[in-house]
């Protein structure tokens, strides 16, 4: 899997370099340099916006945790996710950590939250995300058809969006039966581990179903956490608008909302490449061209997306390093007391789930 994700990614990026010199490496720059600090300034403040939004869908699904440890565990989890593409499970590690976290800032007390509870609310997280892109997707697929009839876009998406639904669907049986499902392995692999470690497994089972269970038994949560993820969605379509605004495009929000919502259909699909290098700035600039927009504006536009990444994402890692280092201290501190988090063992992890966000 590691051959294969560098593999990809230098293909993505083989792909990225000759869409650059096809286009000009002039006329890109060109675009990028149009939207100006203050346009850059703007596209980033509406991100902020999005990620408060997608906090309260957290907080709407997980109301046990405070909304202000939700909302950083959600961006350290996005910025492991965009920044250190190369981690398959970083992204998911990286915000189970957060999440345990009692101490998100030095005068902001959270809660202290264990290792299984975190990998819970983090699948849940995930799960109402792809629910509301779900949606999101689907209202993309009609503002592009309403535009253009014969999008040789839209049927593949849609076979993508039947795809996603299923898979969804058996992701959330797994979280209502996953606890019956760990118990079933570990009596099945009994005779091939040592007793203790079935012991774990099987108690880790019961606590990781029982905290399944607490979240689900609120279905009226879960549908809150969800549209206020459609609603997130659609604030990623508004920061297209914004940037496609200052780069001097002509574009409706239907129109923003076409092309954010079918490429991140497709992104979606080559989840594999990471951080989508390559595929986001094909698909861009070919959603892009069926807008009548410039295919180097798009690619300075997703070029300007990727900065973006980095300007939030950088000093959300630094702020992670600088938790970890304040709890090792605390730690040391008190004498080689237990820590103030605990650890994600293997039981409270699950295969990643990767959805590109803007």
């Amino acid at each position: 899997m590691r051959k294969l994700t560098i593999l990809l990614a230098i293909l993505g990026l083989a792909l990225l370099t000759g869409c650059t010199a096809w286009l000009g490496a002039g006329s890109v720059m060109k675009a990028i340099v149009s939207i100006g600090f203050i346009g850059f300034m703007a596209t980033v403040m509406a991100q902020l916006a999005v990620d408060a939004i997608l906090g309260l869908a957290w907080h709407a699904a997980c109301r046990d945790i405070p909304f202000v440890q939700l909302l950083v565990s959600r961006m350290i989890r996005d910025a492991a996710a965009s920044c250190l593409p190369f981690s398959q499970l970083g992204g998911m590690v990286l915000g189970i950590r957060a999440t345990c976290s009692s101490d998100l800032f030095a005068g902001a007390k959270g809660r202290h939250v264990d290792g299984s509870e975190a990998a819970c609310a983090n699948l849940v997280d995930i799960t109402t995300e792809v629910m509301g892109q779900i949606l999101f997707i689907l209202t993309a697929v009609v503002c592009l058809v309403a535009h253009q009839q014969s999008s040789p876009f839209a049927r593949p998406v849609m076979i993508g969006l039947v795809l996603l639904s299923m898979g969804i669907a058996g992701f959330i049986y797994t979280q209502r039966r996953g606890g019956d499902l760990l118990k079933r392995a570990g009596r099945m692999l009994g005779h091939n581990m040592a007793a203790q470690w079935q012991d774990a497994m099987l108690s880790s089972a019961d606590s990781i179903q029982e905290r399944f269970d607490a979240i689900w038994s609120h279905p009226s949560r879960i549908v809150q956490g969800a549209l206020l993820h459609y609603v997130g969605w659609l604030g990623s379509a508004a920061t297209i608008w914004v940037a496609y605004y200052f780069l001097g495009a002509h574009l409706g929000f239907s129109g923003a909302i076409a092309i954010e919502g079918v490429a991140c259909g497709i992104m979606s699909v080559s989840f594999l490449v990471p951080a989508g290098l390559g595929v986001q700035e094909a698909a861009y600039m070919a959603l892009g061209s069926a807008f009548g927009i410039a295919p180097s504006v798009s690619l300075g536009l997703s070029l300007l997306r990727r900065g973006r990444e980095l300007v939030i994402g950088i000093p959300m890692l630094l702020l992670w390093q600088a938790m970890e280092m304040r709890a090792l201290r605390r730690r040391s501190a008190q004498g080689g007391a237990a820590p103030a988090t605990a650890p994600v063992s293997i039981h409270d992890s699950a295969p990643p789930t990767d959805i590109t966000r803007d």
